[in-house]
């Protein structure tokens, strides 16, 4: 957290208060020095071991046109999980050979899309999705590379909703039951299917670096039964994201890139003592990318205090610019933005302006004396903030600044009335 002389809390050398004055709240602001020095974080762990490697911007976390420009200057790749996403990409002159498409039911519409937009690769989910594809590949005779998503059986340490590679989930090909050597025969079998490698996801807000190794061993244990039995080289192993970041002081997450470097030297290391050829390593990072270099600001209005119980501080947003906190339970801090230092002297809730009784962003948030008109942050909203924003009560979405060097730019303007309606009949 960083103050300026006026012990104003600032962004990318930007006072929030000025931020505010300007462009209204709530409103999103991205820290881009952040992104960028996170992007070079991960890219530093493949350069300094001479690996083959691909990242790939988990695209769900927070997609708009500055966010995909942002990408390709910075020279990384984008996991798109919808044609809407795809769009988007290809609007914002993404290199679409750069992407690959994940998802668990894509629809005929979609892959066409995807396969005339020239995405790179798409991750293969289902026995429905194999054939759909081909079906459509056959119809634009040409080819696509493919990975194989499989369900590893690893069971992450998160948020139930948050995991996806043990065996009960909707996601990918089950190792156990054979699934996975089936889709790989299926996959074979097709004439404009090109196999590339095997991909796994176990969760997301993962703290512990056990389960990613876990997934990594399980990937490699495939890739040599695929070499062993069909004879078939793997040629990528896309170990996915879920690296964990602090959403508040109770979180312990490591580094984001100690979660890539153990998975590397993990996968480095079993590669060795398999005797195979080492393969491209692919990881799809999202929120560990974006959240920290994410704070929401809102203006603070009505106050509720009931006597022995909890005193209520309402702001201009809740669950339709955050929807985390009332979805996963997840928790926040905030502080407020004309002095984020300074000694708190009450405790508080901070409650949504939405129609909802469980449309509170943070309970128990300990803060300095505030009144109507104050400037609240919360931190750590980068990731599945704007992403996972609504029109509920229609209300208008925020607009989003990016911040850097002292500078902002608005890069999604706020939604007025007149957009809530306009594709009403």
């Amino acid at each position: 957290m960083q103050t300026n002389a006026q012990h104003h809390l600032e962004i990318g050398g930007v006072d929030t208060l000025d931020l505010a004055q300007t462009y209204g709240t709530p409103l999103y602001v991205y820290d881009v020095a952040l992104i960028r020095q996170r992007i070079q974080a991960f890219k530093k762990v493949f350069e300094d071991r001479g690996l083959d490697y691909h990242i790939s911007y988990a695209s769900k976390a927070f997609s708009v046109l500055a966010m995909y420009r942002l990408l390709k200057e910075a020279g990384i790749g984008a996991d798109v999980v919808s044609g809407g996403e795809i769009y988007t990409a290809q609007q914002a002159g993404f290199e679409m050979s750069q992407t690959s498409f994940n998802g668990n039911n894509k629809s005929r519409a979609e892959l066409v899309q995807a396969v005339e937009a020239g995405v790179g690769h798409i991750i293969l989910d289902n026995f429905h999705e194999i054939d759909l594809l081909e079906e459509v590949l056959t119809a634009a005779d040409t080819k696509m590379k493919v990975l194989l998503r499989l369900a590893p059986g690893i069971s992450a340490h998160t948020h139930e909703y948050d995991m996806t590679g043990q065996i009960d989930s909707k996601f990918g090909f089950d190792i156990q039951s054979g699934q996975a050597e089936a889709a790989l025969t299926k996959v074979l079998a097709a004439k404009h299917l090109v196999y590339q490698g095997i991909h796994a996801h176990i969760g997301s807000q993962i703290f512990e670096t056990v389960g990613f190794e876990k997934a990594a061993d399980a990937l490699i244990k495939m890739a040599v039964l695929f070499k062993t039995k069909f004879d078939v080289t793997t040629e990528v192993i896309n170990v996915g994201g879920g690296f964990g970041v602090r959403y508040s002081t109770a979180d312990t997450p490591l580094a984001p890139q100690t979660y890539v470097e153990d998975i590397v030297d993990e996968i480095s290391r079993q590669v060795k003592a398999n005797d195979l050829t080492m393969p491209a390593i692919w990881i799809e990072p999202g929120r560990s990318i974006v959240a920290e270099a994410g704070t929401t600001l809102y203006t603070i209005g009505s106050r509720k205090d009931i006597p022995d119980v909890r005193s209520y501080l309402a702001v201009d947003g809740g669950m339709g610019d955050n929807i985390r906190p009332a979805l996963y339970q997840a928790k926040y801090e905030a502080a407020l933005c004309n002095d984020p230092e300074a000694q708190p002297t009450q405790t508080v809730s901070i409650a949504g302006k939405y129609c909802e009784s469980g449309d509170m962003l943070i309970w128990n948030q300990p803060l300095p004396q505030t009144k109507p008109g104050d400037v609240l942050a919360t931190f750590v909203t980068g990731a599945y903030g704007y992403a996972m924003a609504n029109n509920y009560n229609r209300n208008p979405r925020p607009a989003v600044v990016f911040v850097e060097n002292g500078q902002s730019q608005l890069v999604v303007q706020r939604e007025s009335f007149a957009d809530l309606i306009h594709l009403d009949k």
